[in-house]
């Protein structure tokens, strides 16, 4: 048995996109994704994404816990992030069945700033 919102069954929905979250840092073996609590407390970097399912950035908060990174990992953690925030919003659509082809797309663009 599947359950589905109400507000995601209509043929109009409300829900313009996906949306998921992950941790990911550079612990002192490298980076790592998901972050539990132990690993993210001994983190050198700790970072927080939040995306779209069209692929639009939400949130990316990244801290240098107990030491400094540079571009080429900022770069290594947003890659990291990414992959697993796709592979979340896949369940996601897994789980919602032909529901998810009726959550939107596209976020609507925002204003020039």
């Amino acid at each position: 048995m599947r359950w589905t919102s109400p507000l995601v069954e209509q043929a109009n929905s409300p829900i313009t996109d996906f949306c998921a979250a992950i941790s990911v840092g550079i612990g002192p073996e490298g980076p790592i994704t998901d972050l539990c609590y132990e690993e993210d407390s001994a983190a050198i970097v700790d970072m927080n994404v939040v995306r779209t399912g069209s692929g639009n950035m939400v949130e990316v908060q990244g801290t240098g816990e107990h030491g400094t990174f540079n571009r080429d990992e900022l770069n290594v953690l947003l890659d990291l992030a990414e992959a697993a925030t796709d592979e979340l919003m896949a369940k996601q659509r897994e789980v919602l069945g032909t529901t998810a082809d009726k959550v939107g797309k596209v976020y609507p663009t925002a204003p020039e700033v």
